[in-house]
């Protein structure tokens, strides 16, 4: 419980609006994506400016409260929400400036990457961004951000160009390449550590309105062959294919047959990242593969960002894991044929393996550019559970986990934190990254107020407390 006189003090300067316990909206309010973490925060900030968000981390700092951080909730790990602490929603900061000539975007902390596509392909112009529309921006970019379009404009955090944060001693402060530096290299793929961002500007780069995408589905009685045909098709190919192979359920639309409906089956999503006509060519050896389905043909970059939201639902329990692959030799092919029907099947129909060709758009920056790391891998693979009895828990994570193990012997060792459900930080950065990531830790939150997050521990440890 926070004293009345307390959050009444608050409220004196926040434009935005309180929720405590009880109140009404605030149930709705404090649920995330993965129902798993069903928390109940003592206040819950609904913020409406950078203003708003230093007032409540000044507020939380000085009544030692545990800080959650929300834009979109998608954390599958549940680190957008907390118990007794104060949860502080971004949601309301969704400022959007598009400057066409410039090519230039500016976003609020709380845009999602649906109202951000919306807003850029007015303009023919896109960034690389999240691949369900209801990601919110921040905690996407600030862990890297892997979108179709990375394949040949790099990660979302490879396309920020200056960003606000609020940090821990509630200074409300700008970074950039010339502008605090350090904080700069931090915030991309540091995630949340070191304050809270309240406007990104982004890199802009021309696609759309159209693009030359869909998505295939075969029986799972060829994914082998396809898989096999797919890995050396796109090994090779320009870096403007963007591509994923998946083995999920399919779904019982029309445009199905009958015979493949609500079972097992192998998918892919394509993109040509450029002109369509260019396209045409590059993604033909893919429709020669001959699917049961061929979706794929131009259409709005918009539709297309949003076709896998109806496997992404709010409200499910969700377990997720996202390992990195230097190849997709035959062995892994064989290993994920043998795993991933099982998986599907375990927790139909949301329930799908993703193994993405990550493509050298990543690999053009610099590993020490910024504080993403492992940008060498070729493959990302991606399992993912959902399911909606909590008796089914213990069940179907070690059904994810132990697919992870069959998998280890092809992976790198290595995991992309924003698809990670546990403490991977050391796997994630490596020694020396992570060292560099703790001396930033030390400078701009030593006392690890921001600790909700795949956490950077400062050099005290986990003794480190805030200040009475």
């Amino acid at each position: 419980m926070i004293e009345s006189t307390r959050v009444q003090a608050l409220q004196g300067s926040f434009a935005g609006e309180l929720l405590l316990p009880g109140e009404s909206g605030y149930d709705e309010c404090r649920k995330v994506f993965n129902a798993m973490h069903d928390r109940r925060p003592a206040l819950i900030a609904r913020c409406a400016s950078s203003a708003d968000v230093a007032a409540a981390v000044n507020f939380a700092r000085q009544n030692g409260l545990v800080v959650a951080v929300r834009c979109g909730g998608h954390s599958v790990a549940g680190l957008s929400t907390c118990d007794d602490g104060i949860l502080i929603d971004l949601g309301g900061l969704k400022k959007m400036e598009v400057d066409p000539t410039a090519r230039t975007a500016r976003a609020g902390g709380g845009v999602l990457w649906g109202e951000f596509d919306a807003a850029t392909q007015l303009h023919g112009l896109h960034t690389p961004g999240g691949r369900v529309t209801t990601t919110g921006i921040g905690g996407f970019t600030t862990g890297g951000g892997y979108g179709w379009t990375s394949s040949k404009y790099g990660l979302t955090c490879d396309n920020l160009i200056s960003a606000e944060v609020v940090l821990a001693d509630g200074r409300v402060v700008s970074c950039s390449e010339k502008l605090n530096d350090d904080l700069f290299w931090g915030i991309r793929g540091g995630g949340s550590n070191f304050g809270i961002v309240t406007e990104f500007e982004y890199r802009l780069h021309p696609l759309g309105p159209l693009v030359l995408a869909g998505l295939a589905l075969w029986p799972i009685e060829r994914a082998g062959d396809v898989l096999r045909a797919w890995r050396d098709y796109v090994d090779g190919a320009p870096d403007e294919l963007s591509t994923a192979c998946v083995i999920l359920t399919a779904p019982p639309e029309p445009f199905v047959p009958d015979h493949l409906k609500g079972q097992v089956a192998l998918g892919m999503a394509v993109m040509y990242v450029g002109n369509p006509e260019d396209g045409k060519a590059i993604v033909q050896p893919l429709k020669d593969l001959r699917p049961a389905v061929d979706l794929i043909q131009p259409m709005p970059y918009t539709v297309f960002q949003s076709l896998l939201d109806p496997m992404a639902p709010k409200g499910y329990r969700s377990y997720w894991r996202g390992e990195y692959c230097k190849g997709f030799p035959d062995g892994a092919i064989d290993t994920f044929i043998q795993h991933a029907p099982q998986l599907t099947a375990a927790a139909p129909p949301l329930s799908q393996t993703i193994i993405f060709r990550v493509g050298q758009g990543v690999a053009a920056t610099a590993d020490s550019a910024t504080a993403f790391s492992h940008r060498d891998a070729d493959y990302l693979f991606h399992p993912i559970s959902m399911w909606q009895q909590a008796t089914d828990d213990a069940r179907l994570i070690a059904i994810n986990r132990a697919f992870c193990d069959a998998m280890r012997p092809y992976s790198t060792g290595s995991a992309y934190l924003n698809f990670s459900p546990e403490d991977r930080v050391r796997d994630a950065y490596g020694a020396a990254k992570h060292a560099r990531l703790v001396a930033l830790k030390d400078r701009y939150d030593p006392h690890n107020l921001f600790k909700l997050n795949q956490n950077i521990e400062p050099a005290g440890g986990p003794s480190a407390r805030l200040p009475a």
